[in-house]
């Protein structure tokens, strides 16, 4: 669990490979030192990033912006991007690992997914430009730690998120439906939308992860975060009473149907878009989403009108507390320790932490992991809403497939999926975390 102690006031708080033929990197670049004079030869610095241009529109424009404001302050420098989805992203970093052929800059998530990349020598420390002039003290609090190997940084977050039950408030209003403060009223909620043929939840859980949000909240409300924090550590076991309990629920969810038609089949994109085409009434993900349901010009103004959130319910005699979130920093950029061009792109990656931090708020509705002066700004009121929940959390657990270590992460999420599938029962998967767990690998 990753705990926040963020302050309010002026700061914001803030292989698949062979077919993915739009993205691969010539290591050709011209120079390992910068060069200042125009007419010297260009040095490329290779970017690979996860937010294409439909489905992250606000975020792939501010990259683009990013990028070509630092090529026009840097003219020997050439910026060559990269873009793929979530889950090509992840397996196209593997396979570019298994041949130390990362891009000279990229994309990683925190804790146990970074650590065998750093283990293999795979990712540079960035110490250096974390402590330096431009980006001393400008991290929240909580943030750079969870990207510490060995006392070392081996990546910068550019994000902090949270994890909202976003809901479609004109659909809860045609049905006389209230945002549910307890488990019980929201399956009440659930029950009432199935009774009138609309899909309760949004899920597209082929990508696994977002099962494990609902498995986590669920394991958090009746367990408690300290609980499923020691059982993702491996000092406690997912055997606890109160974690097998939150692997029961996540069934009993699925036999009210609780999610739209072929959820375990479908991506993440395919499930949010049964809640962005208002088929499904709610849908549970992390305020990486804001963009979408506030500034993102291609989703038309009246469903972003529509869109509201609530906590993830209270479990009546569970040991959880409502105002604690699954989330944590999100995403960061790490350099690849074999690049050529090291230095530079180390130069790149601090440009761009500072800069993605004074405009993600206003340019694409995220929350930085940086602090931004906001206050005077004018903000859409979901976005301030989710900043002041932020502010308010009295602890944020990261998501157990990015905490855990890569093998039992692995296992985390084909179990996840096998427990929404009914493929195994509560504790089945109880015992094949803990054996993933002990292993410690």
């Amino acid at each position: 669990m990753l705990r926040n102690n963020i302050t309010r006031g002026l700061f914001l708080t803030l292989t698949l490979a062979l077919v993915l033929t739009g993205c691969s990197f010539t290591r050709d670049n011209n120079s390992a030192a910068a060069a200042t004079d125009a007419s010297a030869p260009k040095i490329t610095i290779h970017m690979m990033h996860l937010w294409p241009a439909g489905l992250s529109a606000q975020q792939n424009k501010l990259v683009s912006q990013i990028i070509e404001e630092y090529e026009n302050e840097n003219p020997n420098i050439v910026i060559q991007q990269g873009v793929l989805e979530n889950e090509q992203y992840k397996n196209k970093l593997k396979v570019l690992s298994a041949s130390n052929d990362l891009p000279d800059v990229g994309i990683t998530w925190a804790a146990g997914f970074m650590e065998p990349y750093v283990k293999g020598g795979l990712f540079a420390p960035l110490d250096d430009i974390l402590h330096g002039t431009r980006l001393k003290g400008k991290f929240v609090t909580g943030t750079t730690e969870a990207y510490v190997v060995d006392n070392k940084t081996y990546a910068l977050p550019i994000e902090l998120n949270i994890s909202p039950i976003y809901y479609n408030k004109d659909i809860f209003a045609k049905y006389n439906l209230q945002v549910p403060a307890t488990y019980e009223e929201f399956k009440q909620v659930i029950r009432t939308l199935s009774q009138h043929g609309v899909a309760p939840v949004a899920l597209g859980n082929k990508d696994r992860w977002t099962g494990s949000l609902w498995y986590m909240y669920l394991a958090d409300r009746i367990a408690g975060s300290d609980t499923l924090k020691r059982a993702t550590k491996g000092t406690s076991y997912f055997d606890d009473p109160g974690l097998v309990r939150a692997a029961a629920e996540v069934q009993t969810l699925v036999d009210m149907n609780t999610f739209n038609s072929g959820f375990n089949g479908l991506s993440n994109d395919e499930g949010k878009s049964e809640f962005l085409n208002e088929k499904a009434a709610m849908y549970l993900t992390g305020t990486w989403e804001l963009p979408n349901f506030t500034t993102n010009p291609e989703i038309p103004q009246d469903f972003k009108d529509k869109v509201g959130f609530f906590k993830f319910p209270t479990v009546e005699g569970g040991k959880g507390n409502i105002n604690s979130w699954v989330g944590g920093p999100g995403v960061g950029l790490f350099v690849a320790e074999a690049s050529k061009v090291k230095e530079e792109a180390k130069a790149f990656v601090e440009y761009f932490v500072y800069k993605w931090g004074e405009a993600s708020v206003t340019s694409a509705g995220v929350i930085p992991a940086t602090k931004v002066d906001t206050t005077n700004e004018e903000l859409p009121q979901l976005y301030v809403d989710l900043l002041n929940e932020l502010n308010h959390a009295s602890s944020i657990t990261l998501f157990a497939d990015i905490q855990m270590k890569p093998n039992a992460a692995q296992v985390h999420l084909d179990m996840i999926q096998a427990l929404f599938g009914k493929a195994i029962t509560p504790e089945q998967f109880a015992a094949k975390h803990k054996e993933a767990v002990a292993k410690g690998t």
